[in-house]
């Protein structure tokens, strides 16, 4: 019999078995605006499904067992042959078969594919997030593979399938592939200039054999990885598969797999080439950086998403916890302080989902065919998504951090699934380049494409005159860029102010007065602190938590 004084009360019940589509309205509010109209049903049916999925005890038991069971890395078979796999939890192949079957890694040929699978991607990030690498690589390899026509033909629809084929085979023997990256090596980081693997040619065209290392290869479990390497006329990308067409090994060793801060349900390795590993060109000689360009920028797209999705499952949490929990005579959602910081975090997740969701829907207009407005559309690509991985990316730390402190000592504990958040809150601004790549690269479009530029003033010009705080926000913007002497050493401070003029006309455009008042009046009215809970008392706090709010 359980003694009295261990009567549990004053506990908020777990945020399970709930839609994690349909209760987040800044989500299900952009794809209503970024798809066509014939599109919509279906899509809202999908992703519905897939929120009611991921908010299930079922999938959110799955991504626990998957963390708290990490992958294992077999280098030999019993018979000591060389086999180099990744062994993971069942649990894991549960969730990215589920996410594959949903159509997670199929946007580029597919009507609103990209707004589609962006918001499925956001949606199943927040159940379990680790497995979004092999999602993103797989997804985001495409554009790169038509660089060689005769790969992609080979390639791309087993990239582009619906179906989830774990064992290593040759790939025309799959209903289904996955692709990783392997790009830095020790020596260089994010310099991949800097990189020494060698690619010498063989006899048959396009064929190569690769020498080297590669100090991060990701989803090291995938079917193939687009890898840069020096081939005679300089850095070029390869495709390497692990599995040959006449179904031996490749030679791809794994040295070890990486002990992550987080994102632990997921595998990131140390991988060889000892000078017989085969691989096929992907692009020109010497071009490889443009060639794998088009992968790096869908991938830094799925950081910004990534990071959305953690922001918005830690506020949901934060919400639903003092929704429930009472505190100093009342609930907590109802005191104005703990209402403040609960509304400054919705107001940082909304922000982020908007954005990401914005450029997503830039993707599916840049791939149509030609005209002014898929032009427009790639360049605006290039400056906001660089801007937009930079910014997102840093503010999910705070918010993840926030968000934790909201539950008090649960939200410090493991059980409460706070933890897990807050370690995985730091890899998005890391992945894909780190914080000064991005500020580079920001800088970069500014000097040398003019039309970047002009397409983001197009961008935050369409909210001209619906806020002075905008507006003045856009004029220091201008201001800042009218100067590019010493733009170096303020290009992340000019990257920040971009992402936040952006952000504020998206939202002033789109969202709800009570949201684009308050994000004007913080983030671009310096009526705000550096912590979050400084919101001025004299906006709507309370709709913007009720907005926040999920109905479990």
């Amino acid at each position: 019999m359980e003694a009295s004084t261990h009567t549990v009360t004053n506990q908020a019940p777990p945020l399970l078995g709930y839609d994690v589509f349909t209760s987040d309205r800044a989500l299900t509010e952009a794809v209503g605006r970024h798809l066509a109209p014939d599109l919509l049903a279906e899509a809202r049916e999908e992703l519905a499904l897939l929120g009611r999925a991921s908010g299930s005890a079922q999938v959110r038991e799955w991504g626990e067992q998957a963390n708290g069971n990490p992958p294992r890395l077999r280098t030999h078979d019993r018979y000591g042959h060389r086999i180099d796999e990744v062994e993971f939890h069942p649990a894991w192949h549960r969730l990215l078969g589920r996410s594959v079957s949903a159509g997670l890694t199929h946007a580029w040929d597919r009507p609103g594919g990209h707004v589609r699978r962006a918001a499925g991607f956001l949606v199943v990030s927040q159940a379990e997030a680790g497995h979004g690498c092999p999602l993103s690589m797989t997804h985001a390899a495409v554009p790169a593979l038509r660089a060689e026509p005769e790969l992609a033909a080979v390639w791309e629809p087993a990239a582009l399938s619906h179906v989830y084929e774990r064992e290593l085979r040759p790939v025309a023997e799959k209903p289904g592939a996955l692709l990783g990256m392997a790009m830095t090596e020790k020596q260089g980081g994010s310099d991949v200039r800097a990189n020494t693997t060698e690619a010498r040619p063989l006899a048959a065209d396009g064929e190569y054999v690769l020498t080297g290392h590669k100090w991060f290869c990701s989803a090291p479990m995938s079917d193939a990885f687009l890898v840069l390497a020096q081939a005679p006329a300089g850095l070029t990308c390869f495709l390497v598969p692990r599995v040959l067409s006449d179904g031996s090994r490749n030679a791809f060793a794994i040295q070890r797999l990486k002990d992550k801060l987080g994102n632990r349900s997921n595998a990131s390795a140390e991988v060889e080439f000892d000078g017989t590993t085969w691989a096929h060109r992907v692009g020109e000689e010497g071009r490889g950086i443009r060639t794998i360009m088009g992968m790096v920028a869908a991938t830094r797209l799925d950081c910004v998403l990534g990071s959305a999705a953690l922001m918005r499952q830690a506020v949901a949490q934060a919400v639903h916890h003092a929704s429930y929990r009472s505190a100093f005579g009342g609930p907590l959602v109802e005191k104005p302080l703990m209402r403040n910081v609960l509304a400054d975090l919705a107001l940082e997740s909304e922000a982020a989902t908007v954005l990401g969701m914005r450029l997503a829907a830039a993707y599916d207009v840049a791939g149509t065919e030609g005209g002014s407005d898929a032009d427009r559309e790639r360049a605006l690509l290039r400056i906001a998504v660089p801007a937009a991985k930079y910014w997102v990316a840093k503010r999910c730390v705070p918010v993840a951090a926030e968000a934790l402190e909201c539950l008090g000592g649960n939200g410090y504990v493991e059980e409460s699934g706070m933890p897990r958040l807050l370690r995985e809150s730091p890899l998005n601004s890391v992945w894909e380049g780190s914080g000064n790549v991005q500020a580079l690269d920001v800088v970069r479009a500014l000097r040398t494409e003019p039309a970047a530029l002009d397409a983001l003033l197009r961008e935050v010009g369409a909210a001209r005159g619906a806020d002075h705080r905008l507006d003045r926000a856009i004029r220091g913007l201008l201001v800042e860029l009218a100067d590019l002497e010493g733009i170096e050493a303020r290009a992340r401070r000019l990257t920040e102010r971009l992402a936040l003029v952006l952000q504020g006309a998206l939202l002033v455009r789109w969202a709800p007065p009570e949201v684009a008042d308050a994000f004007c009046a913080a983030r671009l009215g310096g009526d705000g602190g550096a912590a979050f809970g400084t919101l001025p008392h004299t906006l709507d706090l309370r709709a913007l938590v009720e907005r926040a709010r999920v109905e479990a």
